[in-house]
């Protein structure tokens, strides 16, 4: 399991879109990437299941990331599963 603080900038922004977009936002089984979905590029999907660490090129996949703002875990902080 990785865990990734949205609080803490470099601990989001070295996780990316396979596209290398760090505008990417946590969904209920996905991912979403803001600045895929404004390309006009059809080939380009703005959902996607795994985020690519651009520190040691890792992907990880959607069910294997814990999302914590600070010390809370997401999931407490929704009232369920981001």
């Amino acid at each position: 399991m990785v865990e990734i603080d949205l609080d803490e900038e470099t601990d989001r922004w070295q996780w990316r879109c396979p596209a290398g977009h760090r505008s990417w936002e946590p969904t209920n089984f996905h991912f979403w990437c803001q600045q895929c979905a404004r390309t006009l590029d059809e080939k380009v999907e703005p959902e996607f299941a795994e985020l690519r660490n651009v520190r040691t090129d890792e992907t990880v996949p959607r069910d294997e990331v814990e999302l914590v703002r600070g010390s809370d875990s997401y999931e407490s902080l929704r009232g369920g599963k981001a």
